[in-house]
């Protein structure tokens, strides 16, 4: 039986220093995440325990002896008032939202993470070195071969099949491009050359499945840590997505999968739409901007990613009826066929609605006015800019200020967002901890918090259920307890 679709993305910056002789972006990213956190949040440390990154789905575990731990790499890691997590991943800022229960709130909280990035550049400047500037971009490619990603989750029934979320998740997440891309000039990693593509992320994927995230990437991901009860649950890491800018991007981007992923757990999908070459499919719909090209399916039949998402539309819009839905799901069936709607007669006039479709629009009028080939590099710059985080420099925000860009959200969500924790989820109860107790708090991670109250040994509250430690569940428990000790012997009795 299908379960709750808690969800929550995972974003990596991109980041660079202008006026830097010796930019290292490690060291970059750590001066940020501590420009913008308090001190008593910085002091919280993550608790690694219950991760396992080469724990496969498919029934295995990968040993990988020379990796180094990551609590053990010195690099920033923090948990913040809303939930979310702020950390040092790689060579990226990495802002991973705290958990949502549905498609709207998802956007907000992605958008508090933009705002949180913003915020940080602004606390970090008085730390830089005369003449450095540094710049935060919501993308996906440095455009020199290297792709960071924009990863997706979504608690799955732990009961439902491996094999068959592949089977159905594959073609859905080859053609949601159409709506989900973030545009992009040219192409990389050896695709074939294009003046400009549907999405960033299209041309890094090399096998169908599998536990890399960095190289050989799969279109579905195996990675097998569910951050919550094992037995019931797993997590849907799904690193196939473009880092968005547009809103209705990120509620498609999510609203639908979820509704996907809940038709599959009640097995309720019974069309064959296995593609042929996945792979080459996913470069075949990025590569077509008019979004006219067939792609082969495995019983020969052919079909244009449109075609196939209006195949899954029609499951969605069946499902709802003869299922208990919520009107947020109602919501994205509408907004769906709206779009697909659209990109049938005419994928721009979707200028307004959606990343790939907005920058293309931007990209045409500057090449229009100043005469440009795509293979100029001013195209790739206005490309660049488009994503960048700080309103009053990036090129989506010009056009979001101009009334070009649809907003979903208001921005005093969005404010509400930046320090406070989704209500209905288990993030209140960690948000809200970490509000209240941070002093007391020595660790933390998604499913745990651990507590020094001083005169008892640590103790370690598990909060394996995503759905449970909402506001309706604990508020009243929290505002008993004046301290840690308190809260502790409130939550034991």
């Amino acid at each position: 039986m299908a379960i709750p679709k808690i969800c929550g993305i995972e974003t990596e910056y991109g980041i660079s220093v202008r006026g830097s002789v010796d930019f290292n972006p490690i060291l970059t990213s750590s001066l940020l995440i501590n420009a913008y956190a308090k001190p008593a949040f910085r002091r919280v440390r993550w608790d690694y325990e219950e991760e396992n990154p080469l724990r496969d789905a498919r029934g295995f575990e990968r040993s990988q002896p020379d990796v180094v731990a990551e609590d053990e790499s010195g690099l920033v890691n923090i948990i913040l008032p809303n939930g979310s997590r702020y950390y040092v991943d790689h060579a990226h800022p990495e802002y991973s939202s705290p958990e949502c229960s549905n498609a709207r709130d998802a956007v907000i909280w992605d958008k508090a993470g933009e705002r949180i990035l913003e915020e940080s550049v602004a606390a970090a400047m008085p730390l830089l070195r005369e003449g450095e500037r540094v710049f935060i971009y919501k993308n996906n490619s440095d455009g020199k071969g290297n792709s960071y990603g924009t990863h997706e989750n979504y608690l799955v029934n732990r009961q439902t099949p491996f094999p068959q979320l592949v089977k159905h998740l594959t073609p859905f997440f080859v053609t949601r491009q159409v709506f989900t891309g973030a545009g992009k000039v040219g192409a990389e990693n050896g695709a074939e050359d294009v003046d400009y593509q549907i999405s960033q992320r299209a041309d890094f994927f090399e096998v169908e499945v599998g536990l890399e995230t960095t190289f050989k990437r799969p279109i579905i991901n195996t990675r097998d840590e569910p951050h919550a009860d094992p037995e019931q649950y797993r997590r849907l890491h799904v690193i196939v997505g473009d880092a968005n800018m547009a809103e209705l991007s990120t509620y498609l981007k999510i609203g639908t999968t979820a509704l996907v992923l809940r038709m599959i757990e009640d097995d309720f999908i019974s069309e064959e739409l296995s593609l042929a070459q996945p792979v080459r499919s996913m470069r075949t719909v990025s590569h077509d901007p008019g979004c006219r090209a067939t792609l082969e399916l495995s019983d020969g039949r052919e079909m244009t990613a449109i075609e196939m998402q209006w195949e899954y539309l029609k499951l969605g819009k069946k499902y709802a009826q003869d299922n208990e839905t919520d009107t947020g799901t109602s919501e994205v069936l509408e907004r769906w066929e709206a779009v697909l709607e659209a990109l049938e007669a005419d994928p721009m006039s979707l200028a307004t609605q959606l990343d790939w479709v907005a920058k293309l629009k931007l990209l045409e009028a500057y090449r229009e006015r100043d005469g440009l080939a795509w293979d100029h590099s001013k195209l790739k710059l206005i490309d660049l800019q488009y994503h960048d985080v700080q309103r009053g420099k990036g090129l989506y925000w010009k056009l979001a200020e101009a009334g070009k860009i649809e907003r979903l959200v208001l921005e005093e969500e969005i404010a509400f967002a930046i320090d406070h924790p989704p209500e209905d989820t288990r993030a209140y109860f960690r948000g809200e901890c970490l509000r209240r107790f941070s002093d007391s708090i020595v660790a933390a991670s998604w499913d745990a918090l651990i507590f020094d109250s001083g005169d008892e040994p640590l103790r370690k509250v598990p909060t394996m259920e995503p759905a449970r430690g909402t506001k309706a569940h604990v508020q009243a428990l929290l505002d008993a307890s004046p301290d840690v000790s308190s809260l502790l012997a409130n939550l034991s009795s």
